[in-house]
């Protein structure tokens, strides 16, 4: 059976296994004979990346040699942090495709020239992020990012919270920046993501769930009927 490897740059097991979940869940719901999806973490690092050195850090340990070998024996590899750190040295390296949820989600939300802003805790990444959707090409579609105030760390040990924070930065991109669709920015947010999912009348993207549609084209995987 083929495999995809979900490597998460945040070293917090507990954030590995929940994207695994979301990530099984989105096969299985869309392809006959779903690939199995396997987790694997970071060895150094930070919890949750929050900022530029975090990012840095985190994209170092995309590249160690236990997680080449391990994405060396995976049929593609999921990079799952929104800034996609180390994206570029893993393709060079692989001869697998690789796709980041930053910009899976980023291209999924603007899929038909919609509009997209970002809703999101790390308010320190910011240039980052904008950074982020100019090499994706998607500048003039980009309404900003709104962020939810508070330690984002903190809010990850409160989930109802965080996805009630959440819930306002989404509802400020739609009222006040006019986003036509909006992803929810990061990988330990994604449960608040699909439960936003179900909060508003225009898409709310979850970037797991994107960076599994974007592997599933290139793998050119055949979704159930």
């Amino acid at each position: 059976m083929s495999h995809i490897l979900l490597i998460n740059p945040n070293t917090s097991s507990a954030t590995t296994q929940m994207m695994v979940e979301i990530a099984r869940a989105w096969f299985a719901q869309a392809m006959a004979a779903p690939p199995a999806v396997v987790g694997a973490t970071v060895s150094r690092g930070a919890p949750m990346i929050i900022d530029e050195d975090d990012l840095a850090v985190a994209a170092e340990a995309m590249c160690d040699a236990d997680m080449l070998r391990l994405a060396g024996g995976a049929d593609g590899v999921i990079v799952g942090a929104f800034g996609d750190p180390g994206i570029e040295a893993l393709r060079a390296q692989l001869s697998v495709p690789v796709v980041g949820i930053g910009e899976a989600s980023m291209h999924a939300a603007a899929a038909g020239r919609r509009r997209f802003g970002i809703a999101t805790t790390t308010p320190r990444l910011a240039a980052s992020i904008s950074a982020s959707v100019r090499r994706q090409g998607l500048d003039e579609l980009f309404t900003g990012t709104r962020f939810t105030e508070g330690d984002p760390r903190a809010l990850g040990g409160a989930p109802q919270q965080q996805e009630d924070l959440l819930a306002g930065a989404v509802d400020t991109c739609i009222r006040a920046d006019g986003a036509q669709a909006v992803i929810i920015g990061g990988g330990p947010l994604g449960e608040a993501a699909r439960a936003l999912g179900q909060r508003f009348p225009i898409p709310v993207i979850g970037p797991v769930p994107a960076a599994c549609a974007a592997m599933s084209r290139a793998l050119r995987y055949c979704p159930a009927a």
